[in-house]
């Protein structure tokens, strides 16, 4: 059974870098055949895809994020990371990584618990 954990501090300074990190346990980010998503929530509002890495390591952003935004793996760690630059309270949120097994739409069937990250100074 997949499981994803995502890691990070929870309090991140205006115009400062978010850096987290998703462990995946029962899956290999690699070998496995699905992509690996971030995907954030505001307080109060829905959830917001903010980029993929692929099973080749090649990464796509959501066009309203990219210019910010980095995702990249450790392989031997099994890990996927994201990095949020030039944060502002508005990226205030909780954010998820997940395993998306769609191939023409994204489905994801494995979430991890999601991590609490707040920008303020």
């Amino acid at each position: 059974q997949v499981q994803l954990q995502e890691s990070g501090p929870g309090l991140v300074k205006p115009s400062q870098t978010l850096s987290l990190t998703c462990t995946v346990s029962g899956d290999s980010i690699t070998m496995s055949y699905y992509a690996w998503s971030w995907i954030r929530q505001p307080p109060g509002k829905g959830l917001e895809w903010m980029g993929v890495m692929s099973k080749d390591g090649s990464a796509y952003y959501s066009p309203f994020l990219k210019s910010r935004t980095s995702i990249f793996r450790d392989t031997s760690k099994n890990q996927l990371s994201l990095q949020l630059s030039s944060v502002t309270p508005e990226d205030t949120a909780v954010y998820y990584c997940a395993r998306d097994i769609g191939t023409v739409v994204a489905i994801f069937d494995a979430w991890g618990q999601g991590t609490q990250v707040t920008v303020s100074s």
